[in-house]
Order: C-alpha cells, then sequence, then structure tokens
C-alpha cells in the first residue's frame, strides 16, 4: 500500500511540474498549441516505452466502453486549461482549485458508481480548500494593496 502512496504522490509532483511547464509553453505559442505539444511528445514517450517493454498491442481496443474513449479529450481540454490559467492564477491556487475540482468528481463518481450520499467530513474538505483558496486571494490582495501604498508613500516623500 505505501509504495502506492508514494506512487500517487510523485504523480502529484510530476503533474504540478508538468502543469508549470506546459503553462510557460502556453505563454508563448498559446494553450491549445501548447496542449497539441503536451500529448504529441507524451504520445511519442508512450509509444516508445510500450514498443521497449512489448506492450504495444492493439487487441482488445473495441472491449472497451465508448464513454471511456472520452479521457483523451477531457486530458487534452485539461492541460490546455491548465495551460491558460496556471500562469494567470499561479501555481498553488491552480493547484487547488484543480484539486478540489477533482474531489467533486471523486464524489460524483462515488456516488454514482455506489450509490453512497458523500459523507459531511467529504464535503468539509472541500468547503476547507474552498476557504484555502479564498484565503490566499485575501491575503495576496492585502499585500498588493501593502506594495502599492508603500510605492505611493516612496513617490509623494
Amino acid at each position: 500500500m505505501s509504495g502506492y502512496i508514494f506512487l500517487a504522490v510523485l504523480n502529484g509532483l510530476l503533474i504540478g511540474l508538468s502543469r508549470a511547464l506546459n503553462g510557460k509553453l502556453g505563454l508563448v505559442i498559446g494553450p491549445l498549441r501548447a496542449s497539441f505539444w503536451n500529448h504529441l511528445v507524451g504520445f511519442v514517450f508512450l509509444a516508445a516505452v510500450l514498443m521497449i517493454l512489448g506492450g504495444w498491442s492493439l487487441e482488445n481496443l473495441s472491449a472497451a466502453p465508448a464513454l471511456a474513449w472520452l479521457g483523451g479529450t477531457f486530458g487534452a481540454l485539461f492541460v490546455a486549461t491548465n495551460s491558460l490559467v496556471l500562469p494567470r492564477l499561479g501555481a498553488i491556487r491552480t493547484v487547488v482549485l484543480v484539486i478540489c475540482g477533482q474531489m467533486v468528481a471523486g464524489l460524483l463518481i462515488d456516488y454514482r458508481a455506489n450509490d453512497a450520499a458523500p459523507e459531511p467530513l467529504q464535503l468539509a474538505g472541500i468547503a476547507i480548500i474552498m476557504l484555502g483558496v479564498f484565503a490566499a486571494r485575501l491575503s495576496g490582495a492585502r499585500k498588493a494593496s501593502g506594495a502599492a501604498g508603500r510605492d505611493a508613500d516612496a513617490k509623494a516623500g
């Protein structure tokens, strides 16, 4: 179990790094182009890994339900959206908001799959994350207004 936990945390670190790098690329070439190149490079990388490992196969492709193929579309939109918002909101806000959205999606998916209503602590967790984003925004606004006040004082003095 701890190996999976480590991989999940490592995955989160890699996603954060990937979004930051793709955000920089998005500022230069645009978010949709950045998403395109992100996925093309990823495709080439995974194709090479599958060929090296001998896992390249077209078997069982038709066994997957039709909706399962939309994951790639959502992934491309996710990358393009992050390329757009991360440079504007900052890494921490973007990551926290994405995690909040993922938690809401997880609650809805678990509800549909298990027919179990979200637990109060799960809802509280989402609320705490949103409060954290709000608090960070207030803190940023205070810093900005404080800096503006100091700049005005310096010009007047």
